[in-house]
């Protein structure tokens, strides 16, 4: 809920109460608890919460020293009828100027008699609002929005657009401001629904996401500890992180392989029905037997039982398997983040039995063409291209 500049202000709709507000819900208290403490009920700091995204709006923080507070204002107010604007900004250690500004700018409320109007006011006037890019640039939202229909982040569309267009700034945009016009309803410019081609699908944004933990153990594992040092710095191709991404009930899964130098995905379809396990070693025998020699090197996976007959995925696919210590998935960080962009497509709770290895490969491809940050924004597929041609 933006604050309503109109006549009269009250205590409670000053900016500091907005900001209390997001201080009690970064404490994690709910909207019927935050409501009674700041004067509000508990509907209006849900649609304030909507309205804003789910962020807590940037204007108007942290202004301590540089704008006027509530009590200067008072002493304004006090001094304004028998005192000039120098005489009241000796008593404020201010500039004149700035007691000037202050008196122009919000002389109406000073007349009336209404500190807190100035101060609402204020706090309004710090947003500076101005018409977003997205809305004025019709061929730049219609790109961004081709691009948002492809699951591509805002940060690959942003670094994407830099790549495309060195020379126009009309035709670049930042990621924030893709994620503002999403989820800020006052801002606008592209179409509410694209927020569910986003990787959370959320409808507002979380300022925190806590990683989850994988777990599972099997015998004779090689561990990452006495990996060859060259899989550590993406220097060297053909290093692989592996992984299952798990559906309903635990009763369905895919493998997900990722390529560490270029971010290339490779997706496993195990047929319900099948011994997991066997079909993770067949799964893996066929995709990472097939791989030219240059990039098929070593494969480190978390320790789950299903490569519990890892010795004959290395031995038929040619590739030295590695394990991740317990609890530790940071240690496949290629393989996690690619499992969360992946249930974009496949989201949590859904039975995975549906998708065939056909689904699964058009789903690699098309990851595989999606621009990737720390590849400077060129794709997988570019990456991989460029590698195998060396």
């Amino acid at each position: 809920m933006l604050i309503d500049i109109a006549d009269p202000y009250s205590e409670r709709m000053l900016g500091n109460v907005v900001h209390k507000l997001w201080d009690l819900k970064q404490a994690g208290l709910s909207a019927e608890d935050i409501g009674p403490l700041i004067g509000w009920n508990a509907s209006t700091v849900r649609k304030h919460v909507k309205e804003n995204g789910g962020m807590r709006p940037r204007w108007g923080r942290n202004l301590k020293g540089r704008s006027l507070t509530m009590g200067e204002r008072q002493t304004i107010l006090a001094l304004h009828a028998t005192q000039g604007i120098r005489a009241i900004a000796r008593e404020l250690g201010r500039s004149p100027s700035t007691v000037s500004r202050e008196l122009k700018r919000h002389a109406a409320a000073y007349s009336s008699r209404r500190a807190t109007t100035a101060h609402a006011r204020a706090f309004e006037n710090a947003r500076r609002p101005k018409v977003a890019k997205l809305t004025t640039n019709e061929a730049l939202r219609e790109r961004v929005q081709a691009d948002l229909k492809q699951c591509f982040s805002p940060e690959q569309i942003s670094g994407r657009l830099r790549r495309d267009f060195p020379n126009d700034a009309e035709m670049q945009v930042s990621h924030e401001t893709i994620y503002q016009s999403l989820y800020l309803l006052a801002r606008g410019g592209l179409k509410r629904e694209l927020v569910t081609q986003l990787r959370t699908g959320r409808t507002t944004r979380q300022p925190n996401r806590r990683p989850g933990e994988r777990r599972g153990k099997i015998p004779d594992m090689i561990m990452i500890v006495d990996r060859p040092p060259e899989a550590a710095d993406r220097a060297v191709p053909g290093h692989w992180e592996g992984d299952l991404i798990v559906g309903k009930d635990m009763k369905s899964a895919i493998g997900t392989v990722v390529e560490r130098r270029s971010g290339s995905v490779i997706l496993v379809h195990l047929p319900p029905g099948q011994n997991r396990v066997e079909s993770v070693r067949d799964g893996l025998i066929e995709k990472m037997g097939a791989l030219p020699d240059q990039i098929r090197r070593t494969l480190t996976w978390d320790q789950g039982k299903e490569m519990h007959r890892h010795k004959e995925v290395s031995i038929a696919a040619d590739i030295d398997i590695y394990f991740c210590d317990p609890h530790s998935p940071w240690q496949r960080p290629t393989n996690e983040n690619t499992n969360g962009l992946l249930r974009q497509y496949f989201p949590k709770g859904t039975d995975l039995n549906i998708y065939s290895q056909d689904d699964l490969d058009r789903v690699a491809f098309e990851m595989n063409e999606r621009p990737r940050k720390r590849l400077d924004f060129a794709t997988p597929n570019e990456m991989m291209t460029e590698l195998l041609l060396r």
